[in-house]
């Protein structure tokens, strides 16, 4: 079946703030983001997926990064739609608010265990949207979950913040514990790729002079 095209989002953000409020509508789904990107870790999230609600307050908790989503998405076909374009929405928001990118570290990366699963995410604001990953999920679905969806989520963000992102499961035999770790990898190399740098203050990390 066809589909119109996704409409353009409504965003919006405040003067010299790192904050910004991303709507975005379509025939699939009905979502509002906002974040603050210099905020303490609270979130108030409703995606219809309770497993994806975890994963991501594991962003806004170990980002950093006051977070809230409302998704309303047709979850009675299935979680495909809503977990991409929870991603593109996401992703949407935090170029918003991350801007020229002057002061921005630009790199991040992070290592995160749990119990028996290890994975690393490497993160570079770069202005070229790539996703290489990595994750050999032990299970199909996690919970309400389908792991799959993972990848969707990643490239979505990655495409539409304008990231080379990088994100490998190097060890893990519980599945649960796998995608925790990257979402929790994914938050850690986040918050350090937006850490404000005091010593390049008003600078664009970039040999180039933009990003």
């Amino acid at each position: 079946m066809n589909t119109p095209s996704a409409p353009e989002p409504v965003v919006s953000a405040a003067a010299g703030a790192r904050t910004a409020s991303v709507t975005r509508n379509t025939a699939e789904t009905k979502i509002t983001v906002s974040v603050n990107l210099d905020g303490s870790g609270r979130s108030k999230l409703s995606t219809g997926i309770g497993f994806f609600d975890h994963m991501l307050d594991q962003i806004a908790r170990h980002g950093l990064i006051d977070l809230e989503i409302d998704c309303q998405g047709d979850l009675h076909i299935d979680g495909h739609h809503t977990v991409e374009d929870v991603g593109i929405t996401l992703g949407q928001a935090v170029s918003k608010a991350v801007g020229d990118k002057k002061g921005i570290r630009r790199y991040g990366h992070a290592y995160v265990p749990l119990d028996e699963a290890l994975s690393r995410v490497v993160i570079d604001f770069s202005g070229r949207p790539g996703l290489v990953m990595h994750v050999p999920f032990t299970s199909g679905m996690i919970g309400g979950f389908d792991s799959q969806l993972t990848y969707e989520f990643f490239q979505g963000f990655a495409n539409h913040a304008f990231v080379t992102l990088h994100i490998d499961n190097l060890k893990g035999v519980n599945a649960h514990h796998q995608c925790e770790t990257v979402f929790k990898a994914f938050a850690r190399a986040l918050r350090a790729a937006l850490e404000l740098d005091p010593r390049s203050a008003g600078v664009i990390p970039s040999t180039k002079g933009s990003l």
